[in-house]
């Protein structure tokens, strides 16, 4: 029996309005959405991408507001919400922490019941999952997870739709993940095996995805033809992987244990030797930031397999994708 954990949704509050039935309100992890619902976000998504390469208008949130409340920095994910915002003719708010009361004591509850009655959506980035889930329980406007220590589910859809569109395909797909098992980690594991792919990581004891996400992963790939393995041997975890993903091996707040991990997970570097063990026509994903010469090589980000320009362009449209589908769907307020 799967044990509850802290990273569950809360029970809605009573304030909150009720929502058409099938997808939830808010996107806090990817084991959480229905396949249909990430189905519609991959076509949404490409079609979004399709229009913007055409310079055909698609202004489809006119007079809508977006709040971006970040606690950690971020390029790719506040740049890619706030241009999205803008070209799908809404607005962005940036709204630094220490410009806010929250930083002064003012409870998650207040705030955000407050600022559903301003804005249509939020994007969260903060450290600890439990703080988005809580806003998710006290809001009644869109709650978006834009990256916890827990999951990074924007990064993994986005994921999916690069992967689809060079493989032509996800199901069957072998998604091969070395390194730090982190959030980016958790949340490959969940979209993968919800689509249909085995995903692989190749993790050292003590820095393996979490441990009930695996779990989760195990059960749900019963019914979506999905695998889920753990190896510690990276050779073994590449082989024959039609993708081959790595990540930072000092994620933000684990500063203090750049020494051990760098000692820990020397062996775990993504380059020529461990990419030839993968298929031929395998690609080469990494989120990005990147430190080269750690977690990959520079030949390797640079090479032909690499899809990691890409992979990042589309961040903007699957973010575009998912502030169609959540901010449409609200009720009047």
């Amino acid at each position: 029996m799967m044990k509850e954990t802290d990273t569950h949704r809360m029970t809605k509050q009573p304030h909150q309005r009720p929502r058409r039935p099938g997808y939830a309100k808010d996107l806090l992890d990817v084991a959480a959405m229905p396949r249909k619902q990430i189905d519609d976000l991959l076509r949404l998504a490409a079609s979004l991408k399709t229009k913007q390469r055409r310079s055909t208008p698609h202004r489809l949130l006119p007079g809508k507001t977006l709040g971006l409340l970040f606690q950690k920095p971020s390029t790719r994910t506040r740049v890619s919400f706030e241009a999205g915002m803008n070209q799908l003719g809404g607005h962005a708010l940036v709204l630094p922490m220490g410009d806010i009361q929250l930083s002064r004591g003012e409870t998650v509850s207040d705030t955000a019941r407050v600022l559903s009655r301003y804005l249509d959506g939020i994007v969260i980035r903060t450290y600890d999952h439990a703080v988005v889930e809580e806003w998710a329980a006290e809001a009644s406007m869109p709650v978006i997870n834009g990256l916890t220590d827990h999951s990074h589910p924007c990064q993994a859809l986005s994921d999916l739709l690069t992967i689809q569109e060079v493989k032509g395909r996800l199901k069957g797909l072998t998604l091969a993940y070395i390194g730090d098992g982190n959030n980016v980690a958790n949340s490959l594991i969940e979209a993968g095996v919800k689509m249909g792919m085995r995903v692989v990581a190749g993790c050292p004891a003590g820095y393996q995805p979490d441990q009930h996400v695996i779990d989760r992963a195990i059960v749900e790939a019963e019914t979506t033809g999905g695998a889920v393995e753990i190896f510690e041997n990276p050779q073994v975890a590449v082989k024959e992987a039609d993708v081959i993903y790595t990540d930072v091996w000092i994620s933000m707040g684990r500063e203090r244990e750049q020494a051990r991990r760098l000692k820990i997970l020397a062996s775990y570097q993504l380059n020529g030797r461990l990419l030839q063990r993968a298929k031929p026509d395998a690609i080469v994903m990494h989120c990005l930031p990147a430190h080269r010469g750690e977690e990959i090589a520079a030949d390797v980000l640079d090479g032909p397999q690499s899809v990691v320009i890409d992979q990042a362009e589309n961040r903007l449209h699957m973010q575009k994708a998912i502030l169609v589908q959540l901010l449409t769907r609200q009720k009047g307020r």
